[in-house]
């Protein structure tokens, strides 16, 4: 086996060629509404260059556990998850005004900069939203082209296809989830339509939130898209999903760790950032319950404070870890990951793909970014 799990079939490098021959294309295509169209797909190209390639990953090794052969076709069908991560993330960082995504300025940013550099009329940072929104609007048209045009059969596509957009509808459900609580964590109302099991649950309400804005369409989703590609049993889909939420969970929970205590060299992304913008993460809402009250107070001001300094954020941290709640959020990514491997070692699938699948583990919760 290569040196990282994601190598192996050499698919990081076959997926970046699908994305960029559609990158290509569409260029192509926007180049006969106007040449002034190219910074849609140049600040597109910038941020797809810079992915991991795990959900790829994860939709093609549910395709081969469940007996698919190695195929380009599904290779096609799996860099269609890139492409709807872009446009999550480019929407992602306008409503939380993030200003870095992968160690370069985000969508918005770079629309605003142009707008700048050009002396343009108007107001710079309107004009910056207005352009990620629509390179990402793109990058979603362009899953569903890429999806489309795959190449497998019509009753894989279909089936495929309802999965897909199930994964599409969830996700922004749980991106709505994750500004509601931002919204409403200081009033103490859960909104309408709140979920009675959980409104008096903050760490709950949390766990919810990453389970649909990020656990499912970050590995649940991706496998079972592959294993239903490729007509897989429904013990093997039940297997993915007792393997993928877990895993998908944890996954998340380090990239909140990582948002605060990490390197933001990195991970791409100033520490602290996740703070500023107010996020009600698990850890979090584990401060807030396990605070006394001169700790509640900290945590009251400064989160969510945009103008939050590195000073800010190193008091923070010391309420994570003198409440225990980095120890506890620690102590739940290990208890996920004991779950992902229990499910896996249980899943009627291939060896090759259990064996690949167990290292993916390690590669979406290790401690680097």
């Amino acid at each position: 086996m290569p040196d990282h799990p994601l190598d192996v079939e050499d698919l990081r490098t076959r997926v970046a060629k699908v994305l960029d021959d559609v990158l290509a294309h569409q260029s192509d295509v926007l180049e006969q509404v106007s040449p002034e169209c190219a910074p849609l797909v140049e600040t597109v190209a910038d941020l797809l260059a810079g992915g991991k390639r795990l959900r790829p990953a994860f939709c093609y090794w549910g395709w081969r556990g469940a007996g698919g052969g190695d195929d380009d076709c599904i290779v096609k069908a799996a860099a269609a998850l890139e492409l709807f991560q872009a446009a999550a993330l480019i929407h992602d960082d306008v409503m939380d005004h993030s200003d870095t995504r992968r160690g370069m300025p985000a969508v918005h940013r770079r629309f605003a900069t142009l707008h700048r550099g050009n002396a343009w009329a108007g107001d710079a940072e309107r004009f910056g939203h207005a352009g990620a929104i629509l390179a990402g609007d793109l990058c979603l048209s362009w899953s569903d082209e890429v999806l489309a045009n795959c190449g497998l059969g019509d009753d894989r596509f279909r089936a495929g296809k309802a999965l897909f957009d199930r994964m599409r509808t969830q996700l922004m459900g749980g991106q709505y989830l994750d500004m509601l609580e931002q919204a409403v964590a200081a009033t103490g109302s859960v909104g309408d339509g709140g979920d009675a099991g959980d409104a008096r649950d903050p760490v709950e309400r949390a766990r919810r939130v990453i389970r649909f804005k990020s656990a499912k369409y970050t590995i649940e989703h991706p496998l079972l898209l592959g294993g239903t590609l490729a007509g897989a049993e429904p013990a093997v889909l039940a297997a993915y999903s007792g393997y993928g939420l877990p895993l998908g969970e944890a996954f998340q929970l380090r990239d909140d760790i990582l948002g605060v205590f990490g390197d933001p060299g990195e991970t791409g992304k100033p520490a602290g950032d996740d703070l500023r913008e107010g996020k009600r993460t698990v850890l979090v809402a584990l401060a807030v319950r396990g605070a006394d009250p001169s700790q509640a107070a900290l945590v009251r001001r400064l989160l969510g404070d945009p103008g939050l300094d590195d000073g800010g954020v190193a008091r923070l941290r010391e309420v994570f870890v003198d409440t225990g709640a980095l120890a506890t959020v620690e102590a739940l990514i290990t208890d996920l990951v004991a779950a992902a491997r229990t499910a896996l070692e249980d899943a009627p699938v291939t060896a090759e793909a259990g064996a690949v699948l167990s290292h993916l583990i390690d590669a979406a919760t290790s401690r680097a970014a």
